[in-house]
């Protein structure tokens, strides 16, 4: 009984799970964005690291089959190489990350980002770079993966700013979060990260997790291209302010 949470934490892990669940079914993404805005208040980043990274994987295969199409080997290697290679990275520096600051960077960034993008006309489309910045963004986002599970921000900012359709989006950013999320995972437990409050947690927040996909995934295929665009961009800018007033 000494490793039960309290009732309180407890609800902020169903809670987050099932808000984060929802948002990642639907959009593909934001799962460590909703989740870390509740879980952080019950449990410590080394903790709340590996479970965002384990429930955001679960999420990921449920909905696997219905995004698959999308899916587009060429495209999506330079992001998988060089994501895997920035995870172990990031979990060395997990046990030295202050959560506070970094919390208001990515809110900033997502509240710049998401502003910018949805006040101009046209938004810009990078064509130059090529498989070398893709690379680039990959490895971000695996240094962000393993360091707080905030794998995701880098390559949906990025895959928007390719000018890709939102099929295209999501065959890019939901095998890199699941690939790059599992390899977390596994260097967590490598690391000693998980113990037995980690595990009481997994059982809290998976199957709700599932439920909260599960739903999220059942209104994916009735959206387009503009109001995936516009969900997107909702999600970064809410998940931002949200970060930054849960650091306050």
């Amino acid at each position: 009984m000494e490793h039960l949470p309290p009732a309180g934490d407890a609800a902020l892990v169903v809670a987050g799970a099932l808000v984060a669940g929802f948002l990642n079914g639907l959009s593909g993404t934001g799962y460590a964005l909703a989740s870390l805005g509740f879980w952080l208040h019950a449990m410590p980043p080394a903790t709340a690291a590996p479970l965002v990274a384990l429930c955001s994987v679960i999420g990921h295969i449920q909905s696997l089959p219905r995004i698959w199409h999308g899916v587009v080997w060429s495209r999506l290697w330079p992001f998988l190489v060089a994501g895997l290679l920035g995870v172990p990275v990031g979990t060395l520096l997990l046990d030295q990350v202050r959560v506070q600051p970094l919390k208001v960077g990515v809110g900033l960034l997502l509240i710049f980002y998401s502003a910018w993008m949805g006040l101009v006309r046209r938004p810009p489309v990078i064509y130059r770079g090529g498989r070398l910045a893709d690379a680039a963004v990959g490895f971000l986002g695996g240094l962000m993966g393993g360091m707080a599970s905030l794998s995701g921000p880098a390559p949906v900012i990025w895959s928007q700013m390719r000018g890709w359709n939102m099929h295209e989006q999501r065959g890019v950013n939901q095998p890199f979060n699941m690939s790059v999320l599992t390899l977390a995972v596994v260097t967590a437990a490598i690391a000693g990260f998980l113990d037995t409050r980690f595990f009481i947690f997994v059982v809290l927040a998976v199957p709700t997790t599932l439920i909260g996909a599960r739903l999220g995934l059942s209104l994916y295929g009735k959206v387009d291209d503009r109001q995936f665009r516009i969900i997107v961009l909702s999600l970064l800018g809410v998940s931002g302010i949200t970060l930054i007033a849960s650091s306050l």
